[in-house]
C-alpha cells in the first residue's frame, strides 16, 4: 500500500489524484461541475453534485492507475474553503445549495456588524476581517431563509460543514462529522489561539454549537471510508483547506518561503511558525496546519477573489476567447496593454484592500483598443493583485522574499508568470507538478500513516520546471504600479447594494 488517493475538491471542479511514494502522480481524473448564480453577487453549488463528481473521479483515477481500494495507504482531502453546506444528519441530504466563498449576499449583515464595533474582537480571535467571504454569515443566512432550518438546528438534526466536512461525512457512511484546523479557522467561528470553537463568536453570528463538526489535526487519522465505496476501508488521514494544502505541497515550511496559487482566485501565503503574526496591512492571520501531537502552525495570507476566474469571464462573459489558454495567444499579439487597465473586482476586492463594494473596472479604452489589449490587461490585473499582497505580506512578516513559488492552473501561462516576475522584481519558480493542492493533501495523509518518514524525505523528490527571472527595469515597474493603484482607486466603493 504505497499509494495515496488525494481528493482535490475545487471551486469549479473535482479532481482525484493517485500519488506514489516517490511523489509521482500515477493517475488523475477530473470533472467540472455547475456554477449557480441565482442573483447578481450570489454564487451557489449543489453539494450532492459535488459528492457524486468527487466519488466518480476517485473511482476513475483508481481504474486508470490499475489499483483497487486495497492498494491505497490513505486518503487526503483538500477543498475550496469557506463554502458552506447544511445537511440532515439522518438522511445525509443537503437542505439547500451550498453558499460559495465568492458569494456576497451577506454584505449588508457584515456592514451592520462593523458599524456595531465587532470587528476588533473578531479580528483578535480569528485573525480574519469581517467580510462576506467567510462562512459564519452564510450559515446564519441559511438558517434564516431555509424553511425549518432553525428548528432542525435547535433539535440537533442538522449538521454544518465546509466542503471537506461534507465529503468526509459521505465517505464514512454518515459516521464521522469533522473538520480540520485549517478549514475551521476560516469560518469566523473558531479562536485560532485556542484551536476551538468560540462561544462569543457563535453568539455574535447566531450559529448553534449543535451544528458544528469536531475540530481535528490536519495530519492524523480521523476516520475510514465505507468499504462499499472502494472495496476496502481506507484511512482518511490528511485534511487541508486548498491554500494551506498548496503551501504544504510546495514544501514552504519556513518564514519567508512564499507560494501563490493561481486558481479561480489567487492566494499568497507564507508560514510564520507557531506564532500567529498580526497584520498591519490588511492580510489575514490563518492556521497553516497541525500535525497530530504537535503545535498549530500559522501563516499570513492574502486572498484575491478573481484570478483564473477573470480569464473564465473573458471566455464565458465576453466570448472573446473560446478556451482559457487562448488568452495567452491573444495577449501576445500586442507588446503592451495599450493604456488599457482592468481591475478584476467582479466579486469585490480582497486583500489588502477589502472592499466588498468594489466592482470590475476597465479603464483607458480608446478606439484603438482591441480584444488583445483587454486580454493582456486581464493577465496584468491578476499579477498586480498578487504583487499588492506580496508587498503587504513581506512588510508584515519583516523578512525578504527570495523567490515566489507558484502553482494552480493559470501558473502554466508563461506570459503571466513573466509578467508576475517583472512586477514583483523577484524570480518566480514553477514546479513540475503545478497542482500542489492535491500533493499537499497527499503529504499530510502519508505522513500520518508513515508512508513518508518526514518532510525531508518528501523534499528529496521536489522538482522545478522553470524559473522566470524579472526583466523589467525599476523605473518602468514603479510607473506600472502607480498606474495600477490609480485604477484600483476608481474601482472601489461602487456597489450600493
Amino acid at each position: 500500500m504505497s499509494h495515496v488517493l488525494a481528493l482535490d475538491e475545487g471551486t469549479s471542479s473535482c479532481r482525484s489524484m493517485i500519488i506514489n511514494q516517490d511523489v509521482e502522480i500515477v493517475a488523475v481524473d477530473q470533472q467540472e461541475f455547475e456554477q449557480i448564480f441565482p442573483k447578481p453577487g450570489w454564487v451557489e453549488h449543489n453539494a450532492h453534485t459535488i459528492w457524486e463528481a468527487q466519488l466518480e473521479t476517485a473511482r476513475a483515477a483508481l481504474k486508470k492507475a490499475g489499483l483497487t481500494g486495497s492498494d491505497i495507504n490513505s486518503i487526503g482531502i483538500t477543498n475550496q474553503r469557506e463554502t458552506v453546506v447544511l445537511w440532515d444528519r439522518k438522511t445525509g441530504d443537503p437542505i439547500a445549495n451550498a453558499i460559495v466563498w465568492q458569494d456576497r449576499r451577506t454584505a449588508r449583515k457584515i456592514d451592520e456588524l462593523k458599524a456595531d464595533g465587532h470587528e476588533p474582537m473578531v479580528r483578535s480571535k480569528t485573525g480574519l476581517v469581517l467580510d462576506p467571504y467567510f462562512s459564519a454569515t452564510k450559515v446564519r443566512w441559511l438558517l434564516d431563509h431555509v424553511p425549518g432550518a432553525q428548528d432542525a438546528a435547535n433539535d440537533g438534526s442538522l449538521a454544518m460543514g465546509t466542503i471537506e466536512s461534507w465529503l468526509i461525512y459521505k465517505l464514512t457512511g454518515h459516521q464521522v462529522h469533522v473538520t480540520d484546523v485549517s478549514n475551521a479557522c476560516r469560518t469566523l467561528l473558531m479562536n485560532i489561539h485556542t484551536g476551538a470553537w468560540d462561544d462569543e463568536l457563535l453568539e455574535l453570528f447566531g450559529v448553534p454549537r449543535s451544528l458544528l463538526p469536531e475540530i481535528v489535526p490536519s495530519s492524523g487519522i480521523c476516520g475510514e471510508t465505507d468499504p462499499s465505496l472502494f472495496g476496502a476501508s481506507i484511512p482518511i488521514s490528511g485534511i487541508g483547506g486548498d491554500q494551506q494544502s498548496a503551501l504544504f505541497g510546495q514544501l514552504c515550511t519556513k518564514p519567508g518561503e512564499c507560494k501563490n496559487t493561481f486558481g479561480t482566485g489567487c492566494f499568497l501565503l507564507t508560514p510564520t511558525g507557531n506564532k500567529a503574526v498580526e497584520s498591519d496591512n490588511g492580510l489575514l492571520t490563518t492556521i497553516a496546519w497541525q500535525m497530530e501531537g504537535h503545535d498549530i502552525q500559522y501563516a499570513l495570507e492574502g486572498s484575491i477573489f478573481m484570478g483564473g476566474a477573470s480569464i473564465q469571464w473573458l471566455r464565458d462573459g465576453l466570448g472573446i476567447i473560446k478556451e482559457a489558454p487562448e488568452v495567452n495567444n491573444m495577449a501576445e499579439q500586442v507588446d503592451d496593454n495599450g493604456g488599457v487597465w482592468l481591475v478584476p473586482a467582479f466579486a469585490g476586492l480582497g486583500a489588502p484592500h477589502w472592499d466588498h463594494s468594489a466592482r470590475g473596472t476597465i479603464l483607458g479604452l480608446t478606439r484603438g483598443s482591441t480584444a488583445a489589449h483587454i486580454c493582456r490587461a486581464t493577465l496584468e490585473g491578476i499579477a498586480h493583485q498578487v504583487t499588492d499582497v506580496a508587498e503587504a505580506m513581506l512588510d508584515d512578516a519583516n523578512c525578504p522574499l527570495g523567490v515566489l513559488r507558484v502553482d494552480g492552473g493559470a501558473s502554466q501561462s508563461n506570459l503571466l508568470m513573466q509578467i508576475q516576475a517583472d512586477l514583483l522584481g523577484k524570480p518566480v519558480e514553477r514546479p513540475v507538478h503545478v497542482e500542489t493542492t492535491g500533493l499537499g493533501a497527499a503529504f499530510l495523509a502519508g505522513l500520518a500513516t508513515g508512508l513518508w518518514k518526514d518532510i525531508a524525505s518528501i523534499k528529496a523528490h521536489y522538482r522545478i520546471d522553470r524559473i522566470f527571472e524579472p526583466k523589467m527595469d525599476d523605473a518602468t515597474r514603479q510607473s506600472q504600479r502607480a498606474q495600477w493603484m490609480r485604477a484600483v482607486d476608481r474601482a472601489k466603493d461602487w456597489a450600493t447594494d
